[in-house]
């Protein structure tokens, strides 16, 4: 399904390149993993056959990025309730792996934070959305997490 050197997206975690696929004895069981490489030399083995479950995608095109920019400065502060609905409600978000999900996670947490506050959970999740955001273009864009960074805050205004 994918191949060494492919740029690709680990919901939760983040993008990164496929380096190798290797068999490994785990549990008793050989099977073969993806070897990913994560942003600061971070090593993740994802098993092949569970790929699809796992929602493992190729980053996404170059063409796209415009868009995902868009969904971070039309980001609103919706009341979706009590903190915790919230953080429910965004984490779903973010298990899907889909940039544009995550991109209004991290939208909407940065105008609240901004004009209400967010509890600590809230605050940890959007550095880990922001994080999941920026290896993404730092990968598609082929440029440093630093100018990522640069470009999501800009966007979020």
């Amino acid at each position: 399904m994918f191949c060494i050197g492919d740029r690709v997206v680990y919901p939760m975690h983040g993008a990164g390149i496929i380096e190798a696929v290797e068999e490994r004895n785990i549990t008793g069981e050989r099977q073969a993993y993806y070897v990913m490489l994560l942003p600061g030399e971070m090593r993740v083995f994802i098993p092949t056959s569970s790929v699809a479950n796992m929602g493992l995608r190729q980053v996404v095109s170059k063409g796209d990025i415009p868009k995902v920019l868009d969904v971070l400065r039309e980001s609103l502060d919706e009341d979706q309730g009590n903190w915790n609905r919230r953080y429910r409600a965004n984490l779903e978000k973010m298990r899907t792996g889909c940039i544009m999900a995550v991109a209004e996670v991290v939208g909407t947490l940065t105008i609240r934070d901004r004009t209400r506050g967010l509890s600590t959970g809230e605050k940890r999740m959007l550095e880990k959305a922001q994080q999941i955001l920026v290896s993404e273009l730092t990968l598609v864009e082929n440029i440093s997490e630093e100018e990522a960074q640069r470009l999501v805050l800009a966007a979020c205004g």
